[in-house]
């Protein structure tokens, strides 16, 4: 079934240009070698366009306020977010995809077992600024000390803070972290449990409610015919289940 559109207000340029968060695997993975972009957020892009009947491009963005620039300068007709209600202030959010669960990940010998264990006195936990673990982390943890990181470090130099003591955790989407602690040779690992489950959603200009209200019967078409888990699923994600349905 196609959907009626609001083309020219979605796509004014004749093409959907949709930016996400290059750095989320729960949005897409970015090839380093051929700059190939697949994921849920791909999916998403490509059969929304396919329904306007335009071609789409994929705007890979650092963090969350790269997304939110792109699209309130125009550079970027949509894009994808975990909500937040900051963020809500600055752009509109237009459809609920996927959740996505957080955790910290820790070295293996680590005494922290369950994400409630962060939150303890003498505990230091990383996070980078503005992503959606950060604003947890540094709202909610009381105990623990938070130490907020400009951009991501690499495994590397995260593997030597951990390990070597500098950091007890860093906080992060269940998503990385699996992926980070697959590739640890053992030395890291989850914890277990989900400090907080973030909607993945659309995001718009502020005040474009024909925009909002046609992306969120979009989504849910979507999610109810078991798109959106299948997208889901292709991408290997375990860090991530699909949205609960709601009435447009």
């Amino acid at each position: 079934m196609v959907l009626a559109t609001p083309q020219v207000a979605l796509a004014p340029t004749g093409t959907l240009r949709a930016a996400f968060l290059a750095t989320n695997p729960v949005h897409a993975r970015v090839d380093s070698r051929t700059n190939t972009i697949t994921g849920p957020v791909v999916d998403l892009t490509r059969e929304l366009a396919r329904r306007l009947g335009v071609p789409h491009v994929m705007i890979p963005a650092a963090d969350a306020a790269a997304v939110i620039r792109s699209i309130n300068d125009g550079s970027a007709d949509i894009g994808y977010l975990a909500y937040d209600a900051g963020r809500a202030q600055q752009v509109d959010f237009a459809g609920g995809f996927a959740v996505m669960f957080n955790t910290y990940i820790v070295k293996t010998a680590s005494p922290l077992r369950r994400v409630e264990d962060a939150d303890a006195p003498g505990v230091r936990v990383g996070a980078v600024k503005g992503q959606t673990q950060e604003l947890y982390v540094s709202r909610n943890l009381k105990r623990a000390q938070v130490r907020v990181f400009e951009t991501m470090p690499d495994t590397a130099a995260l593997q030597q803070m951990l390990v070597g003591g500098e950091l007890d955790a860093f906080a992060l989407n269940r998503q990385r972290v699996e992926e980070l602690s697959a590739g640890s040779t053992g030395t890291l690992r989850p914890v277990s449990g989900s400090y907080i489950d973030v909607e993945q959603s659309f995001v718009v200009r502020k005040g474009q409610q024909e925009n909002v209200a046609f992306l969120k019967r979009f989504v849910e078409e979507l999610k109810a015919s078991g798109f959106v888990k299948a997208s889901i699923d292709r991408a290997g994600l375990v860090g991530a289940g699909v949205a609960p349905a709601r009435t447009p």
